[in-house]
C-alpha cells in the first residue's frame, strides 16, 4: 500500500509539474510588466450628493480611461470614492444610482497629481416610476397596489413601507384596506398558528386547556392580538389622529443619519398633512392592546397593571428594530421593490 501511494503522489507530482511549466511561460510575460510607477500616475477623488445635498451611499462609479480597462469603484457612507494609479491624460467618470439619471465627469489629470473632483450631484430620473395623475386619491391607491405586492424573499408580507419620500395620504378606506391585508395574509396567519403551538409545547397559558380545543383557544389569543395590534395601531388610531401608519424608507444619507432615522420613526411619523409628528397612534394602540389583553388572558396568567408599561416599550423596542431592519435590509430582499423618482 505505501509503495502503491507513493506511485500515486509521483504521478500527480508530475503532473503538476508538466503543468505548471506549460502555464509558467504564459505568466511570465505579464508578471514582469512594471506596475505604473507612482511618479506616472495620478490619484482622483470625488463625492457624490443627491440635489438635496444629501451624501448618496452605494452608488456606482466608473472610471474610463483610453487604453486601460474601465474601473469601477463604490461611494462609501459619506459618499467618497477614489481611484489610484490612474495614467496620466484624460479621463472620464460616470456615476449611477438606483432612482437617479447617470452623472458623467470629464477632465484632464496630470503625473504625480490628486485631483479632488467638485461633487457629483444626482437629480431624480424619469427612468423611474413617475406619476402623473393630478389626484392624490388616484396616486395613494397606484402606490397601495404597489405596496401589497411587496415580499421578503418573496414569502413575509412586507406591506407597510412606502418607498416614495413625498407619497401621498393614505384615505380613510385605505388605511383599513392595508391593515386586513396583512392579517388575512397566509403568512400572517401560519405564522399565529406557529406561535399557538409553541405555547401549547411550552404549557403556557394552562388555563386554556390541552389538546385540539386548547390549542385552537391558544390561536384565538394570540391573533385576537394580532387583530387588535394591527388594526388599532395601523388604522383605527391613524384614522382618527390623522396619521400615516407605514414606514417612509429614507435610502440616502450616511449610515449614522439613517441609523438615528430609524429610531426616530417608531416615536415620530406622518401626518396625513405630510408633516412629521409624534406617533400617537402606535402609543395609544399599544397601550390599548395591554390593557384589553388583560380581559381575555386567563386570569392566573394576567400581567399586573405596572406591567402594561413594560408591554408597551418591548413593542416600542420592537419597531426599532424592525425599523432598522426595513431602512437597511429589507429592501434589498423584497421583490418587486418600486423605483419612485420623486424621493429627496
Amino acid at each position: 500500500m505505501v509503495k502503491r501511494s507513493n506511485f500515486h503522489f509521483c504521478n500527480w507530482a508530475a503532473m503538476a509539474m508538466a503543468l505548471g511549466a506549460l502555464w509558467l511561460p504564459a505568466r511570465v510575460l505579464p508578471a514582469q510588466q512594471p506596475r505604473l510607477s507612482a511618479t506616472l500616475s495620478a490619484t482622483l477623488r470625488g463625492e457624490v450628493t443627491d440635489h438635496a445635498g444629501e451624501v448618496c451611499e452605494g452608488a456606482q462609479v466608473e472610471l474610463r480611461v483610453a487604453g486601460a480597462p474601465v474601473r469601477s469603484a463604490i461611494s462609501d457612507s459619506v459618499g467618497e470614492f477614489s481611484f489610484d494609479q490612474v495614467a496620466a491624460g484624460k479621463f472620464e467618470i460616470r456615476v449611477t444610482a438606483i432612482g437617479f439619471g447617470p452623472q458623467t465627469v470629464r477632465g484632464t489629470v496630470v503625473a504625480g497629481q490628486t485631483l479632488a473632483l467638485p461633487a457629483i450631484v444626482l437629480r431624480p430620473t424619469s427612468t423611474g416610476e413617475v406619476r402623473v395623475s393630478a389626484d392624490p386619491v388616484e396616486v395613494a391607491t397606484e402606490e397601495l397596489h404597489d405596496e401589497e405586492k411587496q415580499r421578503v424573499l418573496g414569502i413575509v408580507p412586507n406591506f407597510n413601507v412606502i418607498y416614495d419620500h413625498n407619497a401621498p395620504p393614505l384615505s380613510t378606506r385605505q388605511k383599513y384596506q392595508l391593515s386586513t391585508r396583512t392579517l388575512i395574509d397566509p403568512f400572517t396567519i401560519l405564522t399565529d398558528g406557529g406561535t399557538a403551538g409553541l405555547d401549547q409545547a411550552n404549557g403556557d397559558f394552562q388555563n386554556l386547556g390541552n389538546g385540539p380545543a386548547g390549542y385552537l383557544r391558544r390561536f384565538g389569543v394570540v391573533y385576537g392580538d394580532d387583530v387588535m395590534g394591527t388594526m388599532l395601531g395601523d388604522a383605527v388610531f391613524p384614522v382618527l389622529l390623522h396619521q400615516d401608519p407605514r414606514y417612509f424608507w429614507k435610502g440616502t444619507g450616511t449610515k449614522t443619519s439613517r441609523l438615528f432615522y430609524a429610531i426616530a420613526a417608531s416615536v415620530i411619523c406622518k401626518g396625513d398633512n405630510g408633516r412629521w409628528q409624534p406617533n400617537y397612534s402606535i402609543f395609544a394602540a399599544d397601550m390599548t392592546v395591554a390593557g384589553i389583553g388583560e380581559a381575555y388572558y386567563p386570569a392566573n396568567d394576567r400581567s399586573a397593571s405596572a406591567a402594561i408599561a413594560e408591554s408597551v416599550g418591548l413593542s416600542e423596542l420592537s419597531d426599532v428594530v424592525q425599523n432598522i431592519f426595513q431602512e437597511f435590509v429589507a429592501r434589498h430582499f423584497t421583490r418587486k421593490a418600486p423605483t419612485y423618482s420623486n424621493t429627496k
